[in-house]
């Protein structure tokens, strides 16, 4: 774990989930102080000045900087005016759904719709092409239309209102009682 310097003024509790943010980031590929910034701003009750950061996360102020515009970037952190200061001040969106939604949003630009692109490509590419065995072509277009039916279904789930949604996460498992019988194994191709 990454050790925080100066948490004189965090309580231990606050000091544990700042690391563990951190250290949750870092397995997401999230730079680690981002996600120990963004811990810290969903945990203050006020907003926080870079300073203010920077001293309670014992960083580097070049650091707070360019953590704090990745944040911006993923619309996790705000800048809030704070009558009298001049200094820019962060805050962190709190609605912890509203989060999950702005991470999912971000990391299926970044990295799932660029996936989807060249599968489509790799598909369509081997589907006109004698030299990919149809077995071969068959798999790609099981895995595009897989990746599709996903991405649809990420896009529905955006429309659902969260406490419906929160509803269906807590149901669980128990959603497939729901739905009919079907004596294949796998969903109809979308």
């Amino acid at each position: 774990m990454t050790e925080i310097t100066n948490t004189t003024d965090l309580p231990a509790a606050l000091e544990q989930f700042i690391l563990h943010w951190g250290d949750m980031g870092g397995v997401w590929g999230v730079n680690r102080s981002v996600s120990q910034i963004h811990a810290l701003l969903y945990v203050s009750e006020s907003p926080l000045t870079a300073e203010d950061i920077a001293s309670a996360l014992g960083l580097a102020r070049s650091n707070v900087s360019n953590s704090i515009k990745e944040l911006l970037i993923w619309n996790l952190a705000r800048r809030v005016p704070v009558k009298g200061d001049r200094r820019d001040h962060f805050a962190a969106e709190t609605d912890v759904w509203e989060i999950a939604r702005r991470i999912a949003a971000m990391r299926k630009a970044r990295e799932f719709d660029p996936a989807l692109k060249a599968l489509s490509d790799c598909a369509e590419s081997a589907n006109g092409d004698a030299a990919v065995s149809p077995v071969i072509t068959k798999r790609l277009q099981a895995m595009l239309a897989f990746t599709e039916a996903a991405d649809t279904w990420y896009e529905q789930m955006l429309r659902v209102p969260t406490a419906k949604l929160s509803t269906m996460v807590r149901m669980g498992a128990k959603l497939s009682a729901l739905i009919p019988r079907n004596r294949s194994n796998h969903p109809p191709p979308a």
